[in-house]
């Protein structure tokens, strides 16, 4: 079956692809979509209500089956109204870039005695067709908590700038010196459970 990812993320679309591999998918991101893209006002107030409007404005758009994630960004000491939430990219009204990214959370956990501990909420709305909607913003599909700390590691993959920062808290070490696991290990397993629950999925 013909997937698409509601995604121009093209390492978020590998990511994917890897949880996914012992499906009988065919997962595609937008950018394999020939054609001109919806405008989507992600304007939801939690990362279900985000993941639903732009999985729902792909289906109208292209007809096929659709599910998009969103995820927000929760750190244990920061009060309600200091957390990322939803806007971990864009901050002041600005959508930082990978790089400005790194330096505002690395001065972020400067200012919390050079780390703070977080992780990421994350959410999934997919439409096999009209009748079938399918979502989840279970804990299943959270991060396991990890620390964000001061000093990047060397290591950079675009798209995913706050890798760099991510330490393993059991361990101490970057995720980045670690073999088998990253900050979305365990939500993996998560991912695969929620597809792996529906029926018409053939």
């Amino acid at each position: 079956m013909k997937i698409l990812y509601g995604t121009t993320n093209k390492a978020k679309l590998q990511a994917m692809r890897i949880a996914l591999e012992s499906f009988d998918i065919e997962l595609i991101g937008l950018g394999d979509i020939d054609s001109e893209l919806p405008s989507i006002n992600e304007n939801g107030k939690t990362p279900l209500e985000n993941a639903e409007i732009k999985a729902r404005a792909y289906y109208e758009a292209f007809q096929i089956p659709v599910f998009s994630c969103d995820s927000g960004l929760y750190f244990d000491e920061l009060q309600e109204d200091e957390q990322p939430g939803l806007h971990v990219r864009r901050i002041g009204g600005k959508e930082l870039t990978d790089d400005e990214m790194r330096e505002y959370y690395a001065s972020l956990a400067a200012k919390h005695g050079g780390r703070i501990t977080g992780r990421y909420r994350n959410a999934i709305y997919f439409i096999l067709d009209k009748e079938h909607h399918y979502f989840s913003m279970d804990m299943s599909i959270a991060t396991e908590p990890f620390v964000l700390v001061t000093e990047p590691h060397p290591k950079r993959v675009e798209g995913f700038p706050l890798d760099s920062l991510s330490v393993d808290i059991e361990t101490g070490k970057y995720y980045y010196d670690l073999d088998v696991k990253d900050v979305s290990t365990s939500v993996d397993d998560g991912v695969r459970a929620f597809f792996g629950a529906i029926e018409n999925l053939e």
